[in-house]
């Protein structure tokens, strides 16, 4: 079993030798919940790509601390191309369900979408609430995969806003039953972004996909069968992460 990963955010440097104390909420969760001992291995990451790996030497419950010594330091450099996920807000909790996948199989940011289907719908402060739910939904699926990265859900845009940034550039792909050309055609840059674009459950209306697409956006079948909107974006980020090289070796 591989060791448990913990993030520290504000961990910026560490070196083979020294010790790293974890607080706050992690360390309750190591101590409390995973009832980490002195002698186990854990690793703690700062979720841009740095990754420290020790033995513990002290849990202190009462106090909420968790110290190890590092034998370990590596630095994971940002993957290229980065993939994004714009996932349409969703009924049911398909859209949190395509969140967490998304991060296990290796996305690199989160931009939600309020299509014109989405019956979903954020405003105001369910807008704040909501995107942050998924910044957790992203920060747990990354830990538990023992990503050194953490994926960023950025803040929700609508269909306009969503073409400005394809028109903005890099390659943008929108999830369409009635696209000709399989994902699997389309070409992948070796650097800058690859965006995959998905609908929600009533699917993307025709003026909208027209406007994606005269921005910039290709449509393209992520598969033989119609998916749902929870798994289309998991199942297409796993594709590009394979042919991007990703999946031949183990980070981590």
């Amino acid at each position: 079993m591989t060791a448990p990963v913990f993030l520290d955010a504000d961990l910026i440097a560490a070196s083979v030798g020294s010790s790293l104390t974890l607080r706050g909420a992690e360390a309750r969760h190591a101590v409390a919940v995973r009832r980490l001992r002195p002698g186990e291995i854990v690793h703690v990451v700062n979720g841009q790509g740095l990754r420290v790996c020790g033995t513990v030497t002290s849990a202190d419950k009462s106090a909420s601390e968790l110290t190890i010594d590092i034998a370990e330091v590596h630095e994971e450099p940002a993957p290229e191309p980065r993939l994004i996920l714009v996932q349409a807000l969703a009924k049911s909790g398909r859209d949190e369900a395509a969140v967490e996948m998304a991060c296990e199989v290796g996305v690199d940011a989160i931009i939600p979408w309020q299509a014109n289907r989405s019956i979903v719908q954020w405003h105001g402060k369910k807008a704040i609430e909501r995107q942050q739910r998924w910044q957790a939904i992203a920060t747990g699926a990354a830990k538990q995969s023992r990503r050194s990265w953490v994926p960023r859900v950025h803040s929700m845009v609508t269909s306009s806003a969503l073409a400005d940034l394809i028109a903005a550039g890099g390659t943008w792909i929108v999830g369409h039953e009635s696209a000709t050309q399989p994902i699997a055609q389309i070409a992948l840059p070796p650097t800058g972004q690859v965006a995959v674009i998905i609908g929600p459950e009533g699917g993307i209306d025709d003026a909208e996909l027209a406007a994606l697409s005269a921005a910039g956006a290709e449509a393209a079948l992520i598969g033989p069968h119609v998916m749902r909107s929870s798994t289309a974006g998991p199942i297409a980020i796993a594709h590009l992460a394979s042919r991007a090289g990703r999946w031949a070796h183990r980070v981590g």
